[in-house]
């Protein structure tokens, strides 16, 4: 590293310090607790089955071993929940008007799968409940509450935030800090006090409520509560620096700057065992009931009151953690791997409140937090005010730096060190897998000793940079283990810095692009090793192999290869991969070598793409009408050598080095017609004498309507639909394979056809006349239309 790129990079943080004020948490939930006849009921918007961009509005009851779950389908997404006794409100956008959202309402005492719209109306930016009733703040700021007979709230008040109690609403006034900052109302005489005795001054950003008390949370961390009831405070409890609150019956529960989860008040619950310590994104109360999300694998665990026990902590095994919004809108953050989670350019933010990647020393005490929050506000005013000392500093730091890490390169410390520094960061605990996991330092000990030294009858086949091994973790976790070749194999001793520059590119590339990789069809990075002089990742093990391991050199071949139907299968998981890696990944993943051989299959023939050694961070490829001059102008972003296998690369890039995302396009299509063919990719076929590319076989016999004679002679004889849908994939490939980059398709394109061509191999489609009409369109994949002959 230059000692100029270092100055900049430490330039700006102090910069970035002065703007990353904390801020209000979230607002809207993805979970909500409900009571109904005495029992919690638990609702979560989960991830759906069928595609990661659509949601299930799941709810279960607590007490039990949550196997009895109810799905509440809906004919539009939902965006975030809320419950009190007996009912259930979810919040989405409107199918009626583009510019709305819908609410609807489950009464959970009866016709429990049955709702009814309460509310169309401007979007929600805040939404609570409590009893009977519940409130929100629309996007303009004004505080609207349903059955609700008799409130009144004065006009002209705009909100930012609001909580429902037993009979009155609190709201927390947008706007500059005021003398009334936060305002309750109310029409009962039992619930004056909490009504009257709201705090008065200062700024805050989070108010809860629960029967007649609240608690609120100043934008400094502190913690004030009021009404009857409400729990008391000692120093440490009011000032322990919160991003969030629940409040129950009996006590509250804080969610601290650092994820983790303070509890106190009489008889309240703190997480127990295992769950204390842990970093959560979310908390929730019911009665003496608390739910939070893990901030490790989002998954939804609940504890106190009777219902939760060390039986059934766990409710969801993973939950959406917050609400999809546009990715640009995110000010502090995007949660790892909520992407996968939201449909195209949305995910999930991180809240500005938590402190869990901010690069600055901890106060050692937490109990002093909150005042540490203080200082902290104090010390960025004091840096703003110095700017210039700032620059000097960070200029004396940033050489001190780079000499000390010119001295240390070879130390096997700094290695890892340099290592992590090539992940982007993630939270939660190193052994977790869920999408806020980080990646696992195994030892070089323990992984010799789960390949037996690395012994040749457990090596399983090679990769970019090294082979790969079978191994036995020892908590009994099945792996596959990349190793690097320990030392450059060529007879010339000056090839051999060059050697170890490629093992290392191609170490750090596939360790950037797994470490940021989140998608079931891409194979899991579970951990990796750096220790004198190895290079080592540990992967998932994938039990049924290789793509082409399965096409060409198994006999008999398995079942799902046997029918074409899962052969489609098998195509439409590694083009999901692959359209991850160039829509939702940050930033946009080129894989640069799809093959066959790079595409594994685990246990339940899921699959997945692997081999990232030759990946690159590029822009994707623009349009032919925006740049005329694209097919001769190569991209500049950054030198790279060419790279890839033979017969799978795209001739505009190993020709003019022109790498875009239509390059694995490319790549793809000749995994298409190796699919459909069964061929290998280069063969010598019965009318030629020298070996023929597949592309070069197969195209001429789809572009004039022959599809049949390329279709592999191993697997049964199509039916009429699998015949349709077989030509339209002949098509697509054709497209794929194409002599010019930007008028293939996209991923996005290829996914939606393989989706029509898979659904169109078992259905039997009927027009309004009740005869049988083709589903897909015979004239080429550019049109992506139903075609209706009616």
């Amino acid at each position: 590293m230059r000692p100029p790129r270092l100055f900049l990079a430490l330039l700006v943080v102090p910069l970035l310090l002065l703007l990353l004020r904390p801020g209000a948490a979230s607002t809207l939930s993805t979970f909500a607790m409900a009571k109904a006849e005495e029992t919690t009921i638990v609702c979560g918007l989960l991830p759906s089955a069928a595609s990661p961009a659509l949601l299930d509005l799941n709810c279960t009851a607590a007490g039990g071993d949550h196997q009895r779950q109810e799905t509440y389908p809906s004919t539009h997404p939902f965006s975030a929940l809320a419950g009190g006794e007996d009912f259930l409100c979810a919040v989405g956008p409107s199918s009626a008007r583009a510019d709305a959202v819908d609410m609807r309402w489950w009464d959970l005492s009866r016709h429990a799968g049955r709702s009814k719209r309460v509310y169309l109306g401007p979007p929600l930016r805040a939404l609570a409940s409590s009893g009977y009733r519940v409130c929100g703040v629309l996007s303009s700021g004004e505080l609207h509450c349903w059955r609700w007979r008799g409130l009144a709230i004065p006009t002209g008040l705009r909100f930012v935030a609001v909580a429902v109690g037993k009979g009155f609403v609190c709201g927390i006034v947008a706007g500059p800090p005021t003398a009334t900052p936060i305002r309750c109302f109310g029409n009962k005489t039992e619930d004056i006090e909490a009504v009257t005795a709201a705090p008065r001054g200062g700024s805050y950003d989070v108010v809860v409520a629960c029967g007649r008390h609240a608690c609120a949370l100043s934008t400094g961390g502190g913690l004030s509560c009021w009404g009857s009831g409400a729990p008391s405070l000692d120093g440490e409890n009011a000032t322990a620096g919160y991003a969030a609150l629940a409040l129950g019956e009996s006590g509250v529960c804080g969610l601290r700057t650092n994820g983790t989860i303070r509890c106190f008040g009489d008889g309240v619950a703190a997480p127990p065992e295992p769950l204390a310590g842990l970093q959560y994104n979310d908390v929730q109360a019911q009665g003496c009931a608390f739910c939070g999300v893990l901030m490790a694998n989002y998954s939804l665990v609940c504890w106190g009151g009777h219902e939760f026990n060390a039986t059934n902590r766990l409710v969801f095994d993973r939950i959406l953690p917050g609400p999809c919004v546009p990715m640009s809108s995110c000010q502090c953050g995007v949660l790892p791997g909520s992407a996968n989670l939201c449909a195209a350019g949305r995910c999930i933010c991180v809240d500005c409140a938590f402190e869990l990647n901010v690069a600055v020393p901890k106060a050692a005490n937490p109990g002093k937090a909150g005042s540490g929050r203080r200082r902290k506000i104090i010390i960025w005013a004091a840096v703003a005010a110095a700017a210039l000392l700032v620059l000097v500093v960070a200029l004396q730091f940033a050489l001190l730096l780079w000499c000390r890490r010119r001295r240390r390169r070879n130390n096997s410390q700094d290695e890892l060190a340099a290592m992590q520094s090539l992940m982007p960061p993630r939270l939660g605990s190193s052994r977790s897998k869920g999408p806020g996991s980080v990646v696992e330092h195994f030892t070089l000990d323990t992984l010799r000793a789960a390949t037996e030294g690395f012994d040749d009858s457990r090596r399983i086949g090679s990769g970019s940079f090294g082979s790969v091994y079978r191994g036995t973790l020892p908590d009994g976790r099945e792996v596959a283990i990349k190793r690097a070749e320990d030392h450059a194999k060529s007879s010339s001793s000056a090839a051999r810095p060059a050697r170890r520059r490629d093992r290392e590119t191609a170490f750090n590339s596939e360790l950037i692009a797994l470490a940021r990789a989140n998608h079931k069809n891409i194979v899991c990075l579970l951990g990796c090793c750096a220790e004198s002089g190895e290079r080592v990742l540990v992967y998932e093990f994938m039990m049924n192999g290789t793509l082409h391991d399965q096409l060409h050199d198994r006999s008999p071949m398995a079942a799902p290869v046997l029918s074409w139907r899962g052969r489609l299968t098998i195509a439409l998981g590694a083009a999901r991969g692959i359209e991850y890696m160039h829509v939702y990944a940050v930033p946009p993943i080129i894989h640069r070598d799809i093959k066959s051989a790079n595409i594994l299959m685990d246990d339940s023939w899921t699959a997945k793409i692997a081999d990232f050694g030759l990946s690159s961070v590029l822009d994707p490829a623009g349009d032919c009408e925006d740049n005329p001059q694209q097919q001769e102008q190569p991209q500049q972003q950054r030198t790279i050598y060419t790279g890839g296998t033979v017969g799978y690369m795209d001739p505009e890039y190993y020709r003019l080095q022109h790498l875009t995302d239509k390059s694995d396009v490319y790549s793809f299509g000749v995994v298409l017609l190796e699919l459909m063919s069964g061929c290998r990719v280069v063969q010598r076929y019965a009318e030629s004498v020298t070996p023929k590319n597949v592309v070069d076989f197969t195209v001429p016999h789809i572009l004039a309507d022959d599809v049949a004679r390329v279709l592999d002679p191993r697997l049964p004889t199509p039916t009429p639909h699998e015949a349709e849908a077989l030509a339209y994939v002949g098509y697509l490939a054709a497209d794929c394979v194409g002599p010019v980059g930007c008028e293939r398709p996209s991923m996005t394109e290829v996914v939606d056809a393989l989706e029509r061509a898979l659904a169109a191999c078992s259905t039997a489609p009927v027009s309004r006349s009740g005869t049988a009409r083709r589903v897909l369109s015979r004239s080429g994949t550019d049109q992506f239309d139903l075609t209706d002959t009616d």
